[in-house]
């Protein structure tokens, strides 16, 4: 490989890296979405929620002078409760996530995650191969396996986006209001960096194409 292409390799790897940590940020923190109720009265208290993959937290906030009709943001002080969904652990106590929103779509962003995980760790065992001397072919297995993973990730993010919609829209649900949060741009950046990134790694991998039209890959210098 020339030293041109190996600069562009390592460059890209690092951007690999890179989307590699957001993705396991995103998949463990529990900043997704954030939900807030309709409120009422003011000097009061509301019930303000956010949630990730594998649990939901709940924080009771004092709105005081607030004139908006909306509990938060969830920055302001107040009492967090955080449990496990109880579809994965059943000694937990989640029964707001159980109400407001189908199990299933918890489970499915959860699996797809994984999913994008376990590529990301297949494609880290073939980068990491690929630097012993002549085996730069595991390049091209790891930029797919990379390019796998943030297709997972686009997955999760977007079965994630659904269930947050139908929550909402459904009318046996307190929540009025959503956002979504540092850990949700942290999957959407980890998709763009992983699955491009791995789509220009299996273009920098390839071999040398043919120079001239009378010239086959056979014929072509083979590279260091």
């Amino acid at each position: 490989m020339s030293q041109t292409k190996a600069l562009k390799v390592r460059v890209t790897l690092f951007c690999i890296l890179v989307g590699i940590v957001l993705a396991m940020v995103a998949v463990v923190t529990d900043h997704w979405a954030v939900l807030s109720p309709h409120v009422e009265h003011h000097n009061a208290t509301c019930e303000a929620a956010h949630f990730g993959l594998w649990r939901i937290c709940t924080k009771r906030i004092v709105l005081g002078n607030n004139k908006d009709k909306s509990c938060g943001p969830i920055t302001l002080p107040g009492e967090k409760n955080c449990s496990y969904f109880r579809h994965f652990n059943p000694g937990e106590s989640s029964e707001i996530f159980e109400v407001t929103t189908q199990k299933e779509y918890s489970i499915s962003a959860a699996a797809i995650a994984i999913f994008s995980l376990g590529f990301v760790i297949m494609g880290t065992i073939c980068a990491l191969l690929s630097f012993r001397k002549k085996r730069d072919y595991l390049l091209r297995p790891a930029s797919m396996f990379y390019a796998f993973a943030g297709l997972c990730i686009f997955v999760s993010v977007e079965v994630m986006r659904q269930s947050v919609k139908r929550m909402i829209d459904s009318e046996d649900t307190v929540w009025i209001e959503y956002y979504y949060s540092w850990s949700f741009a942290c999957a959407c950046a980890a998709f763009v960096l992983l699955f491009l990134c791995g789509l220009a790694l299996l273009l920098f991998s390839l071999p040398r194409m043919p120079q001239n039209p009378w010239e086959s890959c056979m014929d072509a210098e083979p590279e260091h």
